[in-house]
């Protein structure tokens, strides 16, 4: 039994990798055939489309009730998206960031994560109510309004980024170019591979760490968040190897937003998200991280080998932290 869970987990990751190239190329070519920059489709189509097992998961866990999931969710996602995602792809090349990302992108990934840690019971860290109770402990929760609000700013983002577009589109470019319907074939067909082989390696991975005696906490905290993630990790490697690397920044950058702004807000209206004190603590894990990888990309426009082996080491610590937590 455990051989056919190994060759399903096997298949999962072929399917991943197979379907983020297709969904890289198609993206590409799409953004050269409306003339927009590839920094604008990864972060909205490709960021969307990557994002789906987590909108999936955080819809599935609101319309149940399970509220925490929903946050811890978007939350573990977005940790492993900077954490994980970029500082593998500088290790393997050095992510060039470009000025619009560090001017508009980045910081409002910043201020949405500060929005949400402001909603979901900032005034109980600061006030030191946390400090004296359990992990378990209210410390509040993202209501229908600030929901309503997420979403509101998300779509105010989209509008901006598509008349941005418009205002400055790139040279065309006629080597290269592909035809409508092809480009299309090549993302829903990549985004079909994605979604499948993610929710291939979920399930093959948990039954592998049930056989091997892990416990349900550990698989949640390990396997279950890096498994909704996969589909960012594959895609902005394959499109950091590819030379990508607009694409690859702004695929992490851009589902950091929609999870945050979306998912949550989404997950809110349709059931007010419960915060406990462990999720507003990684919340605040979450601004810090952010902070900290964008004083890297500040520093030289480029996240280099060393950062991102040290973003890597800080994941590792974070999760060995959560599991001793």
């Amino acid at each position: 039994m455990l051989f056919l869970y190994v060759l399903l987990l096997t298949a999962g990751f072929t399917a991943l990798i197979k379907g983020a190239g297709l969904f890289v190329d198609g993206s590409a070519a799409l953004a050269k055939n409306f003339r927009v920059p590839g920094l604008i489709i990864g972060l909205t189509i490709v960021a969307v489309g990557t994002s789906a097992p987590e909108l999936a998961v955080s819809i599935t866990a609101a319309v149940q009730g399970a509220n925490e999931i929903a946050l811890s969710n978007v939350v573990g996602s977005n940790i492993f998206n900077l954490l994980c995602v970029l500082g593998l792809c500088a290790v393997i090349h050095p992510v060039s960031a470009e000025t619009k990302v560090l001017k508009r992108d980045f910081p409002i990934s910043i201020l949405s994560t500060i929005l949400v840690f402001a909603a979901a019971g900032a005034g109980s860290v600061f006030s030191g109510r946390l400090w004296k109770t359990g992990m378990d402990a209210n410390a509040g929760s993202v209501g229908q309004i600030t929901g309503i609000l997420l979403v509101v700013l998300l779509l105010g983002y989209i509008v901006y980024l598509v008349m941005d577009a418009k205002k400055h589109p790139e040279a065309e470019s006629p080597s290269g170019k592909q035809p409508l319907w092809k480009c299309m074939l090549l993302m829903a067909s990549g985004l079909i591979l994605i979604i499948a082989g993610g929710q291939i390696v979920v399930y093959s991975a948990k039954e592998i760490a049930r056989f091997l005696g892990m416990t349900e906490t550990l698989i949640g905290l390990t396997i279950v968040a890096v498994g909704t993630s996969l589909p960012e990790l594959v895609t902005s490697v394959i499109a950091a190897r590819k030379g990508e690397t607009g694409l690859a920044v702004g695929n992490v950058i851009g589902s950091n937003i929609f999870n945050l702004l979306f998912i949550l807000g989404i997950s809110a209206i349709i059931h007010p998200v419960a915060v406990n004190a462990a999720s507003v603590y990684d919340i605040g894990i979450l601004i810090f991280v952010s902070l900290l990888t964008y004083v890297f990309l500040l520093s030289a426009r480029t996240l280099k080998r060393t950062e991102g082996m040290l973003l890597l080491m800080l994941y590792i610590a974070d999760v060995l932290f959560a599991i001793i937590r």
